[in-house]
């Protein structure tokens, strides 16, 4: 059993950055591979990146703005977001899949928190 509790969302003007974390319950954070999601109003749930040991993997829309990374010693996921725009106005959910593949799919995902907001005004 895995709980996740994300953090760090909030409201930043058109350009700006903003990093949110995950912090996950238990001894075994670094045996899953690890995701961020987000929801905008009237959207499906929709894959933002995803993490295994190092690395990442990313959607489209945010390669080259977005980063993910994962603090094992802290039990932590992060994602770093740069360059932002409206259109990542979401909810924004992390999940623990116990998979290594998958992984840009909800589906593949065992355990979600509870999601934190990010509003981009333009």
């Amino acid at each position: 059993q895995v709980q996740l509790v994300e953090s760090g969302g909030g409201l930043v003007h058109a350009g700006g950055s903003l990093r949110l974390s995950c912090a996950a319950s238990g001894r075994t954070f670094s045996s899953y591979a690890m995701g961020w999601f987000r929801q905008a109003p009237g959207k499906e749930r929709e894959f933002v990146a995803s993490i295994r040991w190092s690395g990442g993997s990313y959607a489209d829309s945010v390669k080259g703005r977005f980063t993910i990374f994962r603090d094992n010693t802290k039990n932590t996921l992060y994602l770093q977001m740069n360059s932002l725009k409206p259109e990542d106005t979401a909810v924004y959910y992390c999940a623990a899949s116990g998979r290594t593949y998958g992984l840009g799919s909800a589906v593949g995902y065992d355990y979600w928190g509870q999601g934190t907001q990010v509003t981009v005004s333009s």
